[in-house]
């Protein structure tokens, strides 16, 4: 039988304490059984910033995921299922429907009679999209039907959710503060004067996500730590500090606040110096923090996954400086 495209999506919603929890319902949409996925996730270490986002994988050939399957249906919900869709009486779409469904869970192809006598002892797992994805090519992959899994049991299916799904979702979960960097000379420089950059310590640190599928006993956390800051001047007309322009966290942090008294001459840890004046415009200043991705969870397994980037910019406007002649 051909799978049924149309699956609802994954949505959880924000709880008490930082935890974000699954409808865990299973019914249908339109033609089509559903799943609206039971994961919960918990924000441990959440930023104090105001602003948050998520995290770009740095690796442009790896994304989160975009489905999986998860435990779903006893037997008396998908015959609960199968009988509402039968329900549905326009143009004849419930019978069809409803007869195809009954192939598939009662009559033997592949199950019979909805595993009733099974009840207790497994669910059918099905497809959960993630919300953030569902227009992606990749969200259609999981495009089979619900099928059997006994309690306690692997599915040998890739996508079935595992800690290492879990993990991934964690991962787009992350709430990382705005890259709000702070400058000095602020908003307006001069031609040739080092500008100082650096981030508030206090907003920039560890992170981290768990996510979980209650009464699986499956768990995984994911966890954030900054590691450096990338600046992008927006003009090739200026150098950077480091000239890589990649400033690195030492001793917990990133770039030095510029001191009172400290010569205006005097080169950064980290910053930039701009060698042409912006004009009536402004120069775009870019900037990017790596987050380093490490995952553990309750089966023991973990490791590393993708760093993440996520930035900010901001116009800095670059001015001539001024001469005085003296008669």
């Amino acid at each position: 039988m051909a799978a049924v495209p149309g699956f609802a999506y994954a949505s959880g919603k924000a709880g008490k304490g930082g935890t974000r929890e699954g409808e865990a319902k299973a019914g249908r949409q339109a033609q089509n059984l559903n799943v609206q996925t039971k994961i919960q996730t918990t924000v441990e270490g959440s930023p104090k910033s105001a602003k948050t986002g998520s995290l770009t994988p740095a690796n442009s050939n790896w994304d989160p995921p975009a489905c999986w399957y998860e435990p779903a249906y006893s037997p008396k919900q998908i015959q609960a299922a199968v009988k509402a869709i039968r329900q549905m009486k326009v143009f004849g779409v419930g019978d069809f429907v409803g007869g195809a469904f009954d192939s598939y869970f009662k009559e033997g192809h592949p199950y019979k009679d909805y595993n009733l006598d099974k009840q207790g002892d497994g669910q059918f797992w099905a497809a959960a999209i993630n919300e953030k994805r569902k227009d992606e090519p990749e969200a259609k992959s999981c495009d089979k039907m619900p099928f059997w899994v006994r309690d306690g049991e692997t599915p040998k299916e890739p996508l079935a959710v595992s800690p290492k799904i879990l993990a991934e979702y964690a991962y787009d979960e992350l709430p990382v503060p705005s890259t709000e960097i702070a400058m000095a000379p602020e908003g307006t420089t001069k031609v040739n004067l080092p500008t100082w950059v650096w981030l508030d310590r206090a907003k920039f640190k560890k992170v981290a996500v768990t996510a979980s599928i209650p009464g699986s006993g499956l768990s995984a956390t994911a966890t954030a730590e900054p590691v450096s800051l990338a600046i992008d001047p927006g003009t090739k007309d200026a150098e950077t500090y480091p000239a890589s322009g990649q400033c690195p966290i030492e001793n917990g942090k990133i770039g030095k606040p510029r001191a009172k008294g400290t010569p205006a001459d005097t080169l950064p840890p980290c910053g930039v110096q701009y060698l042409r004046s912006s004009g009536d415009d402004s120069y775009n200043l870019q900037a990017t923090l790596t987050w380093k991705i490490s995952w553990t969870s309750t089966t023991g397994e973990g490791g590393n996954l993708p760093d993440g980037e996520f930035g900010s910019d901001q116009d800095v406007t670059v001015e001539e400086i001024q001469s005085i002649n003296r008669g």
